[in-house]
């Protein structure tokens, strides 16, 4: 796919997915097919997101997802300075380094690529502690395995993150699955998220630390933008986009206590974010998962294909 291999996982029968994802562009999932539809936003593409870190399909965000406050700032009694590696850091329009460290970055190793009677399973590991440029950036050693296991209609992807070093290891890593409707217009698709708390976001898109209840409203997106965190709803309970006849639904199955909803007027994609922890936890600490040395954490989230 546009010059990178791709790895496939195939469910089985007509009503099946087909997903691909590319381990040398960051294990991206680069395309999700249903019924010979894709189910993935492209935004730039898959070279561009190489190129650019821009992101695209279901991008990983390690070791943070979304915005940080500062380039400097001291976690787990360990000093970050993401300036010794500009070259490794995006930033959004404000200036703030945004979705983490391995955007588009190569080195992961496959462990497992098996197909099975109605899917399959893809692994893959990425030693984060080998890279001194990486390890530099973010001075925590860990390793990340990624496991896609494909059923039918059904996605799960387990991400896990193992502390390889005699330091604890802050978790703050999340996706964006850019989600689309193929054939139904953009105001017609229907969504279905039910989160009860916000959290209260300043001028450049950062948790002031207040939350607040809140509902999103059942039904047609219509003309509503999104680009809002929540706490995430509990398991078992999905978060949906459906229209025509196909319905996407995102389970934050465990792992996973937060969300962002990302729905731009100027693109037909709705994001329905899996987040292990609230924007900027890094600096601020708040609600900030640590792995003890030589332990793991693990998060699972699946995406279900019906219609």
């Amino acid at each position: 796919m546009e010059g990178f291999e791709a790895l496939t996982l195939a469910g089985d029968g007509p009503d099946g997915v087909e997903l691909a994802i590319v381990p040398e562009a960051g294990m991206v999932g680069c395309s999700l097919v249903h019924r010979g539809e894709e189910l993935l936003g492209q935004r730039g593409g898959l070279a561009t997101y190489v190129a650019e870190r821009s992101t695209m399909g279901i991008p990983l965000l390690h070791p943070w997802a979304n915005r940080l406050s500062r380039r400097q700032f001291t976690v787990a009694g360990r000093d970050v300075d993401l300036d010794l590696h500009p070259e490794l850091v995006s930033v959004d329009p404000h200036d703030l380094p945004i979705h983490g460290l391995l955007a588009g970055a190569p080195g992961w190793q496959v462990a497992r690529h098996e197909d099975r009677p109605d899917g399959g399973v893809l692994e893959a590991s990425f030693d984060f502690g080998a890279d001194p440029k990486l390890v530099a950036a973010f001075p925590f050693p860990h390793e990340l395995r990624i496991r896609a296991v494909l059923s039918g209609e059904n996605l799960r992807i387990f991400t896990i993150v193992r502390a390889t070093g005699d330091t604890a290891v802050p978790v703050s890593f999340g996706f964006h699955p850019y989600l689309r409707i193929p054939g139904v217009p953009r105001e017609e698709w229907r969504i279905e998220i039910p989160v009860m708390e916000e959290l209260e976001l300043d001028e450049e898109m950062l948790p002031t630390g207040r939350h607040e209840s809140s509902v999103i409203d059942h039904g047609p997106l219509g003309e509503r933008t999104f680009d809002d965190a929540f706490v995430a709803p509990q398991a078992p309970a999905k978060m949906e986009v459906s229209g025509g006849d196909r319905r996407i639904a995102v389970a934050l199955e465990s792992g996973y206590s937060y969300t962002q909803v990302y729905a731009p007027a100027d693109d037909e994609v709705i994001a329905l974010e899996p987040m292990t922890a609230p924007e900027n936890a890094l600096v601020s600490t708040t609600a900030l998962p640590m792995v003890p040395p030589h332990e793991s954490y693990e998060a699972v989230f699946s995406i279900e294909v019906t219609g």
